[in-house]
């Protein structure tokens, strides 16, 4: 079990309605910026706590009031890492979560979000590249609990003693922060659900890339024979690009052959293919009536993967799965990927005359971070040096307890995909046998966002396990 902590300091609470009957209150807290040395100074993180605004006939007495204020928390934990959280309004667990009876809290990670930012500038004040790193071993998922778990105990100090634990519910990299929780702190969890979100436990990032490489050739495929066409067009783009050295970005950086294939992040969700097929007709199309790439077209593009404004997705993706001392990661998904046929072009081995008589398809990249990332993105330029610090960093706390989990006795709920590109459906089954007492939804019939795409189908399902009983 982890060390004990205290609370969070509330520093100011602001509410105010919103369209859709929702009350919402604006929160920030005060946390230690490292739990292990609380005099380094401290961090400021953001949250929306809503409820369902109700206008009763009669106004209620001030014990009333007082009980509906206290209804039991759902926190969700976004996926990322590095991503914080959208409007309450624009969220669809909101809806159910209020008709059950909670009050939902969207909880935005130290660095991201209005929490204390995470960006090349605030990073410079730490100083040199050694002292930046250790700045952003911070932020993984073993701090993010305690800081979750700070908040709940301010949250509800004042609460009854059977509405002090908190249910949490974790998408994609938010059940990776489900796990830890529930091996770190578990005594403050009622119930957990998770979408997409079972962290291979056992798994280092080599394990990991290999299993959604497999998959992303799989999604490649998928997107060439529903647009065969692309095969030449992105051969046509690539060509172009290489030939120019990279273009100029209208924020910065360039437009390099690896961030143009890295669209295929977006294969992995509900309308993934269609979406990058818009992007490269887009730059096609620019090319043939104007011979270059109009601004409309490269805003367009950066949007696809924000590094810049989300930069902890970058620098920390690897380390999520450094779960134990004497793991790095040594800039897995480029070792890896760059062995496989498909992403050989990771190495430099694009033939372009050879490729293109053979009319084969150049294979974009999944969920992946690569080293080349670092002199393409302008923020990531200056995180260059700590974040090759923290690819070959081995010492790493324990993100989880697998003895915890394996006596767990909190109620778990997970939705797992099976066409998953991104949290490998095996390895979730493997964690899955790991977790004492969970129910897993499993279904081919979505992908890993279907908490948006589908979410009446998934959040549906998961609340169906926890409301009815199996014999």
């Amino acid at each position: 079990m982890a060390a004990a902590i205290q609370p969070a300091r509330l520093i100011s609470r602001r509410a105010h309605l919103v369209p859709g009957k929702l009350h919402v209150t604006e929160l920030f807290f005060e946390v230690p910026k490292n739990y292990a040395n609380p005099e380094a100074g401290t961090l400021k993180l953001f949250g929306r706590s809503v409820t369902k605004y109700d206008r009763p006939i009669v106004p209620p007495s001030p014990s009333e009031a007082a009980k509906s204020e206290r209804r039991p928390y759902l926190v969700y934990l976004e996926g990322g890492p590095g991503f914080g959280n959208r409007e309450p309004q624009e969220s669809a667990l909101t809806r159910y979560a209020l008709e059950r009876g909670y009050q939902l809290l969207f909880l935005d990670y130290r660095g991201t979000g209005l929490s204390t930012p995470l960006n090349a500038e605030a990073l410079a004040r730490e100083g040199g590249p050694q002292a930046q790193a250790d700045y952003l071993k911070l932020f993984r998922a073993d701090t993010i609990v305690r800081d979750s778990e700070a908040v709940r105990m301010c949250l509800t100090a004042d609460f009854p003693e059977e509405k002090k634990k908190w249910s949490i519910f974790g998408q994609s990299f938010g059940g990776f922060v489900s796990l830890t929780y529930l091996s770190k702190y578990p005594q403050g969890l009622r119930e957990v659900f998770l979408t997409g979100g079972l962290a291979p436990v056992r798994r280092v990032a080599e394990d990991v890339y290999r299993a959604t490489y497999r998959k992303v050739v799989e999604r490649n495929q998928a997107y060439y024979n529903k647009f065969p066409e692309d095969v030449e067009t992105v051969h046509e783009l690539v060509k172009h690009i290489s030939s120019c050295g990279g273009l100029p970005l209208p924020a910065g950086g360039k437009l390099t052959v690896d961030r143009l294939l890295s669209l295929g992040l977006s294969f992995g969700s509900h309308g993934g293919l269609d979406g990058v097929h818009a992007v490269i007709l887009k730059l096609a199309a620019d090319l043939d009536q104007f011979g270059f790439f109009t601004r409309a077209a490269l805003v367009g593009f950066e949007q696809q993967l924000p590094l810049d404004t989300n930069p902890i997705y970058a620098i920390l993706h690897e380390a999520i799965y450094c779960y134990k001392k004497g793991i790095s990661s040594s800039w897995a998904a480029y070792r890896v990927g760059k062995e496989i046929h498909e992403f050989s072009w990771l190495g430099g081995k694009l033939s372009f005359s050879g490729m293109m008589s053979a009319k084969a398809p150049l294979y974009f990249s999944g969920e992946m971070i690569y080293p080349s990332y670092f002199d393409s993105y302008p923020q990531l330029v200056w995180m260059k040096e700590a974040a090759n610090i923290l690819a070959d960093y081995d010492g790493w706390d324990d993100l989880y307890d697998e003895q915890q989990l394996l006596r767990n006795e909190v109620p778990v709920y997970a939705a797992s995909f099976v066409d998953d590109m991104y949290v490998d459906f095996e390895l979730a089954r493997e964690t899955a046998n790991l977790v004492k007492g969970i129910k897993v939804f499993e279904t081919n019939s979505m992908y890993h966002n279907a908490v948006r795409a589908r979410s009446e189908e998934v959040i549906g399902q998961l609340f169906r396990m926890r409301d009815d009983t199996i014999d």
